[in-house]
C-alpha cells in the first residue's frame, strides 16, 4: 500500500491525471422547447445552450449597468465580498463594501480577458472541448489551476432579487423550469480565474450564465465515496475536503479523487445548466462573469431537506452546531484584501 509520501512523489513526478470525465448532456434551447423537456424529472445535469439568450437580463445585467443600481434613498448598494475559496480550508470573514467601483473594474477586466483569449483556455480548452464526442472519456489539465491567483474578492450569494424585486422580470425562469416549488435566487459576480470549491446543494439549481464562461466539474451522488465529504457547516449544502487548487498538497485525497467519474460542462454566455440536488460540483471562471443561480425545492424536498437545514441553521446561530468550522464565520479579512481587480 502506498504511503502519503510515495503518493505525493508520484504526483510531483508526473502530471496529475485526475478523474475521468464525459461531456454533460447537452441540448439546444430550440430543441428543448420543441420537445417539451421537463427538468423536474431529471436526475442528471443538463446544459441548455442558449436558454437565456433572449431574456432581458442579457442586455440589462452588464457589469456597467449593475454598477448603476442604487437603493430607494439614492445611497450606494453594499454587499458581502467573499475572499478566496469558502468551501475548503479556513473561510475568511466576508467584508461589506460598495459594489459600484468593483463592478466597473470587472467590466474593464472582462473586455481585456476576452481580447486576450482567456475564455478559450481552462482545464479544457475550447478547441479540445469542440473535438470531444458525447460518449468519449477524457482528462483535464490540472496544471491550469496553478496559474490562478489566490484570495480574489468575489460577490457570492448576493440576494439581488430580494433587494431589487423589479429585476425579476429580467429572468423568465418558468419558461425553462416550470412547476411548483419554493425557490430563491442568488447572484455571483466575480473576476476571471476564480474558483468555487467542491460542494453539493440540498436544493436543485438552475444556473443561468448571463455573461462570461465557466467550467463546471460535476459528480453525481453515486461518486460520494471519492469526494471526501467534510463536516464544515454550510446552511444549504455539504462541503468536500477535495481542494482543486492544491491537489498536490492532498496526495491521499487526490489519489482517491482520481478514481471518480465526472461530468464536464462548459457554460457560456446565454446558457443555463441544470444541476440536480446533491450533485457535487466545483466551478472555475475563465473570465469575469455575471451569473444567477435559481435554487428550488419541491414541497417534498422542502420537507426532507429544507426543514432539517433550517433546524441546523438555528443551532448554528446559537453556537451549538458547526461554529468555528463553517462557510459563514471565518477569520477577519481586511479592506486591503479587497483590492479592486484590474484597477489601473
Amino acid at each position: 500500500m502506498q504511503t502519503a509520501e510515495s503518493i505525493s512523489a508520484d504526483l510531483n513526478a508526473a502530471p496529475y491525471a485526475g478523474p475521468s470525465f464525459r461531456r454533460v448532456d447537452q441540448i439546444e434551447w430550440d430543441d428543448f422547447a420543441r420537445l417539451g423537456e421537463h427538468l423536474g424529472h431529471r436526475a442528471r445535469p443538463l446544459l441548455i445552450k442558449g436558454a437565456i439568450r433572449q431574456w432581458p437580463a442579457t442586455e440589462r445585467w452588464t457589469f456597467e449597468k449593475l454598477a448603476e443600481l442604487r437603493r430607494r434613498d439614492g445611497s450606494e448598494v453594499l454587499t458581502n465580498f467573499q475572499i478566496g475559496i469558502a468551501e475548503q480550508g479556513q473561510s475568511r470573514q466576508d467584508v461589506i463594501r460598495p459594489i459600484a467601483p468593483y463592478l466597473r473594474s470587472l467590466a474593464q477586466a472582462q473586455r481585456h480577458a476576452f481580447a486576450a483569449g482567456d475564455h478559450l483556455r481552462g482545464l479544457l480548452t475550447a478547441e479540445q472541448h469542440a473535438m470531444i464526442s458525447p460518449a468519449e472519456t477524457f482528462r483535464l489539465d490540472w496544471s491550469y489551476m496553478k496559474t490562478l491567483p489566490r484570495d480574489q474578492p468575489y460577490i457570492s450569494l448576493w440576494h439581488i432579487l430580494k433587494e431589487f424585486p423589479e429585476l425579476k422580470a429580467d429572468f423568465k425562469v418558468q419558461e425553462v423550469w416550470p412547476g411548483l416549488r419554493w425557490d430563491w435566487q442568488y447572484t455571483f459576480l466575480g473576476p476571471g480565474k476564480s474558483v468555487t470549491g467542491f460542494h453539493f446543494d440540498y436544493p436543485t439549481n438552475l444556473f443561468c450564465q448571463v455573461s462570461g464562461v465557466k467550467e463546471f466539474l460535476l459528480f453525481p451522488p453515486d461518486q460520494n465515496e471519492y469526494m471526501a465529504p467534510s463536516t464544515k457547516y454550510d446552511w444549504g449544502g455539504k462541503m468536500s475536503h477535495v481542494d482543486i487548487t492544491r491537489l498536490d498538497e492532498q496526495p491521499e485525497l487526490a489519489a482517491a479523487f482520481a478514481r471518480a467519474s465526472g461530468l464536464y460542462a462548459r457554460v457560456e454566455s446565454g446558457d443555463a445548466l441544470f444541476v440536480p440536488r446533491r450533485t457535487w460540483h466545483a466551478v472555475v471562471s475563465s473570465v469575469p462573469s455575471v451569473s444567477l443561480a435559481v435554487f428550488g425545492l419541491t414541497p417534498w424536498q422542502l420537507f426532507i431537506d429544507g426543514l432539517p437545514s433550517v433546524a441546523r441553521a438555528g443551532l448554528h446561530a446559537i453556537g451549538l452546531h458547526g461554529r468555528g468550522n463553517c462557510t459563514c464565520h471565518g477569520k477577519t479579512s481586511s479592506d486591503a484584501e479587497i483590492a479592486v481587480p484590474g484597477a489601473q
